[in-house]
């Protein structure tokens, strides 16, 4: 099995993991890295840049299992390509972006949240493809990456912060603070 391979069926089975009962927020992001590093593995520059986020705009979930929360406040992260793209070529890397619009789609389609964010500014075209061929109907966000450059994190959270208040504001406090021990028979 190639790395590649090896990576996307990891990424695949940790997503199966954390999907909320109910997706409010949808994160797309462009592919899994090569480097192996995940956001459902705790483990990458994305992972950081989000629940430092999410903890700038609720400081409780600092105590939480982030990932446990972030899932129990309706927030889901997908990619738009399966596999990793971050090593390809321009053209390549296009061509797989292209190819994960369908996937995309069904997702959507499965989900109907009622904001998807875009986390790379890059893929926004073929996010924005892929909403107007399902016709689906809500709010979308396109930020840039937040792990590369100081600034790029600082629009990030600059635009996040106040649309996760503004959106997750019912959500009961005891979710945001307490880590409750999470189960999920559909993840076997």
């Amino acid at each position: 099995m190639r790395i590649a391979s090896k990576t996307a069926v990891a990424s695949e089975s940790m997503h199966k993991r954390y999907v909320p009962v109910k997706v409010c927020l949808l994160f797309v992001g462009e592919s899994p890295p090569a480097s192996g590093r995940l956001f459902y593995h705790a483990d990458s520059g994305l992972y950081r840049a989000i629940r430092e986020t999410f903890i700038a705009a609720f400081p409780a979930m600092a105590a939480r299992d982030f990932l446990a929360a972030f899932s129990s406040l309706g927030c889901y992260l997908v990619d738009l390509s399966a596999t990793p793209v971050d090593r390809l070529p321009a053209a390549l890397r296009k061509k797989a972006c292209t190819a994960g619009e369908a996937r995309l789609r069904k997702t959507i389609k499965q989900f109907q949240p009622k904001i998807i964010i875009t986390l790379v500014r890059s893929i926004a075209p073929h996010v924005e493809r892929s909403l107007n061929q399902t016709n689906w109907r809500g709010a979308h966000l396109a930020l840039p990456y937040p792990g590369r450059w100081h600034h790029h994190r600082a629009a990030f959270k600059s635009a996040l912060i106040p649309l996760l208040q503004r959106e997750l504001q019912a959500i009961p406090s005891k979710t945001l603070r307490q880590d409750t021990s999470r189960t999920n028979a559909s993840s076997s």
